[in-house]
């Protein structure tokens, strides 16, 4: 049972995380077919034989999503790729979706089909099915709830609690662009109301943009992953900023790590706009988040399998518990990593 306390803790000082681990210290499991709850991007259940993967995920308007810029096409979308990116953090197959959606009589008929249709697009390019969901009446925005639901083989579900000594650490792609793309499209946002004739300078940006509008997950990595023989010790996806997964992969498994910012991957674009902002390239792939990117540990001896591949670029090693999380710059000091990443309940 929950405990009434007569002080008041507020949420802005625990932050996302830290109400998330408050809540779970009162959740027992008590059927033998959850072999995974509160701690990961998905619960593992066992029905059968059968490992089912199980995630959520919200989008709230005005926290999540700004409508001013948003297209709901491409809002759909997202909702989707989103969850589907937490079944690939576990090395799974995305199968099914459930959505549940909160909406106001502001929006039409035909809105609600744009959503959904940047949904079905979704779904038709991650295979997947959406198999129900719910609707309700809402006072307060626009509401995007999404269940996803996967299976994963035996022996090959991967947790964040698996990384060892000397593994390598990975990611794919490129970070920091969907913050970037973030930047862009606040600034402009800011032109406009301001002077409503202005139209908004987007041209040469449609990379970042994408980023941030329609990320991508990974399940092209999930399939070369399984053609190569590549089974990572732990991994997690990239939704909060590098700098905050980093600290959960090395919560969950006990150890420290070691990466090299010179080796962090940065798109040109990205890179190039972070400049223009005044904001530091490897702050924007710390903590800007949103990317969907993969980070995983791998075996020193499975080097040679990610070697040669221009999509994962291995960034640093894991360390002892003892040695802490840090980073060593490109002026080859060593900095500590701390968690700077999205978290909604530290904004007001």
């Amino acid at each position: 049972m929950l405990e009434n306390k007569n002080s008041r803790t507020e949420l802005s000082a625990l932050g996302e995380f830290g109400l998330i681990h408050e809540l779970s210290k009162h959740v027992t499991i008590k059927n033998q077919s959850t072999l995974k709850g509160i701690g990961d991007d998905c619960a593992v259940l066992d029905h059968g034989g059968k490992k089912l993967l199980l995630t959520t995920d919200m989008l709230l308007e005005g926290i999540h999503f700004d409508l001013a810029y948003v297209p709901l096409k491409h809002l759909g979308y997202k909702a989707i790729a989103v969850n589907v990116s937490d079944i690939c953090a576990m090395n799974g197959t995305p199968a099914q979706v459930l959505v549940a959606l909160g909406i106001s009589n502001r929006f039409s008929l035909e809105a609600v089909e744009e959503l959904y249709s940047g949904m079905l697009l979704a779904c038709e390019k991650y295979g997947v099915d959406l198999a129900g969901g719910d609707t309700s009446a809402s006072r307060s925005g626009l509401t995007i709830a999404v269940t996803a639901i996967g299976t994963g083989e035996e022996g090959k579900i991967v947790y964040r609690s698996g990384a060892c000594e000397t593994d390598l650490i990975c990611v794919t792609g490129d970070l920091g662009g969907a913050y970037m793309g973030l930047q862009l499209l606040e600034r402009e946002k800011s032109v406009f109301l301001d002077n409503p004739k202005v139209q908004p300078d987007l041209d040469g940006n449609d990379y970042i943009l994408e980023r941030q509008l329609k990320p991508e997950a990974r399940t092209d990595m999930i399939t070369l992953f399984r053609e190569r023989g590549i089974l990572p010790t732990s991994m997690i996806d990239i939704s909060d900023g590098l700098a905050s997964e980093l600290l959960h992969l090395c919560h969950a498994s006990g150890k420290g790590c070691q990466v090299y910012e010179e080796k962090f991957p940065l798109d040109h674009l990205t890179s190039e706009r972070a400049k223009e902002f005044g904001l530091d390239p490897t702050l924007c792939a710390l903590s800007g988040g949103e990317d969907y990117e993969l980070l995983f540990t791998l075996p020193l001896k499975q080097f040679d399998f990610i070697k040669n591949d221009p999509n994962i670029t291995v960034i640093g090693h894991v360390t002892s518990q003892e040695s802490g999380c840090n980073m060593v710059t490109r002026g080859g000091s060593l900095a500590e990593i701390t968690a700077q990443g999205w978290d909604a309940f530290l904004r007001k």
